[in-house]
């Protein structure tokens, strides 16, 4: 269905209260729960699933080294209401709503990092084999940050957070707020998704894909899957109204597969200060740039000398309706002066190339097909279930090569650590899959400037070593690695890892 752009108004995500506060940090308390909420002027109502009856969830805001426990609590119905493959995964007799949160870049202990089998049922009734408590909690000792929650349950991933359960983290930090960068209303999250609709406003997702074979199950899991519409903080195609002032943006790229390529109609640049980590060393004009699923930039746009023009986000990677974002109309008259500046110089990142590196690891990024022939993409052609590999040492340094032998390009994401980009390299992907020998082809591709700060998502592009490095610290235990597009992480581009603690030499949980 149609649906006429740049009706709405761009909603902001209320900011989460805490329950309790002390000294010793916040406690919150957090549901998850099936509602309704208009998604445009035209569409009825929709059922989604969102923390705290919202889609997106509330803006979780907690200022560096004060510690948050937040109880999240599953009052979902007991039946789903997208469609749900029972083949993957030995699923099939586990409860059909299941639950786990995952903080995404929170480098926080396995028992509250939102571990796939640590899922919950409604009320705690069920849960899975790594679960190990009702409430988690986040140290937020790290850099200020955008970070991210969404659910990260067992084989159903993109089911969960298609219907709505995803919301935004802000780690701040007082030494932030000396560089006079744009702050309070001037400070906005821009949650960017795609969804499709059926005409009565319902969500749709394929129980199938195109075509499918015969012997298919029904429902089936997708390879990915695009959405035709797209929104931001729950609206569809919406409009902002804006001073004629500089604004921060933090852009999420919340979609289960689509990537973005962002740019401004009016050639107005964008200002890079921030990746997934926080603030870069120095701020970047970008004149667009890409974001893939997972992935959060942080971005200055000044509108001063747009006064009464619009000004149209776009999708350049798109050439149909999804070539549209949203809009800005600079309309608002200027509230008071913009005292805000875009610093050249931002922070301090040390490289960590300066560690001693005790392991590289070759991570082949592969796909097959399954007894169904549907395709099954795979880490070190590892399934999910497999025993465990990669074995890192607590507070040691390794290299992580994904050797991607796919056609397409994979966002890497791994748990508790930020890493470090260190560069991309085409090799000879035939001779590769004949004998495993890698033989690099032509230069190396050195990470983007705006590429250069802290990363817990990154492009793995096809035919391309990609190679990052990280320290693994500060906890040990059960984490995960995997691609952030939903339908390849939940069949089954998703593989556990262990961080161990030489002290005890156990792999814990």
């Amino acid at each position: 269905m149609e649906l006429e752009k740049f009706v709405d108004p761009m909603p902001i995500m209320k900011t989460a209260i805490p329950k309790k506060t002390s000294k010793d940090g916040d406690y919150y308390e957090i549901e998850m729960k099936e509602f309704s909420q208009k998604l445009h002027r035209d569409l009825n109502p929709t059922r989604l699933w969102g923390y705290d009856g919202q889609f997106p969830g509330p803006t979780i805001e907690v200022m560096r080294g004060k510690p948050a426990r937040i109880k999240w609590m599953n009052n979902l119905p007991d039946t789903h209401f997208l469609p749900i493959d029972r083949s993957i995964h030995h699923v099939a007799h586990e409860p059909e709503v299941r639950t786990v949160v995952h903080l995404h870049g929170s480098e926080t202990t396995p028992a509250s990092d939102g571990y796939p089998e640590a899922w919950f049922t409604k009320d705690f009734a069920e849960v899975g084999s790594f679960f190990e408590q009702e409430t988690y909690e986040y140290p937020n000792d790290q850099r200020a940050a955008t970070l991210w929650y969404h659910d990260h349950a067992m084989g159903i991933t993109r089911l969960n957070v298609y219907a709505g359960l995803s919301g935004l983290y802000i780690i701040r930090d007082p030494r932030e707020e000396q560089l006079n960068l744009p702050k309070g209303e001037f400070d906005i999250p821009l949650l960017i998704q795609d969804r499709s609709f059926n005409d009565d406003g319902s969500l749709f997702y394929p129980a199938q894909p195109a075509n499918p074979a015969p012997n298919l199950p029904n429902p089936s899991v997708l390879p990915f899957f695009v959405g035709d519409t797209i929104l931001v903080n729950g609206k569809v195609w919406p409009y902002l109204q804006v001073e004629p002032r500089k604004y921060r943006f933090r852009i999420l790229n919340g979609s289960n597969s689509r990537s973005y390529q962002l740019a401004l109609d009016s050639e107005a640049p964008f200002y890079q200060i921030a990746s997934d980590g926080g603030l870069l060393r120095r701020t970047v004009s970008l004149q667009a740039f890409d974001i893939r699923p997972a992935e959060r930039i942080e971005v200055i746009i000044d509108f001063s000398k747009f006064e009464g023009q619009t000004i149209t986000l776009k999708n350049n990677a798109s050439t149909d309706a999804t070539a549209d974002v949203m809009q800005f109309q600079v309309v608002l008259p200027l509230s008071g002066e913009d005292t805000s500046i875009i610093p050249k110089n931002l922070s301090y990142i040390p490289s960590l190339q300066q560690n001693e590196v005790k392991r590289i690891r070759n991570l082949k990024l592969s796909g097959t097909t399954d007894e169904y022939g549907r395709p099954l993409l795979l880490l070190n052609n590892k399934l999910w279930s497999d025993p465990v590999e990669e074995k890192p040492c607590l507070g040691t340094t390794e290299i992580w090569s994904f050797v991607n032998v796919t056609n397409v390009p994979h966002p890497m994401h791994i748990h508790l650590v930020q890493f470090q980009l260190l560069d991309h390299r085409a090799f000879n992907v035939e001779l590769y899959n004949e004998n495993g020998q890698i033989e690099l082809i032509g230069p190396t591709i050195p990470p983007k400037i705006n590429e250069r700060g802290w990363k817990d998502t990154i492009t793995a592009p096809a035919g391309q070593i990609t190679r990052v490095i990280a320290r693994f610290a500060p906890f040990s235990g059960y984490y995960v690695w995997h691609c952030h597009i939903l339908e390849h992480e939940d069949y089954d581009m998703m593989r556990p890892f262990v961080v161990i603690d030489p002290k005890t030499e156990k792999e814990g949980r």
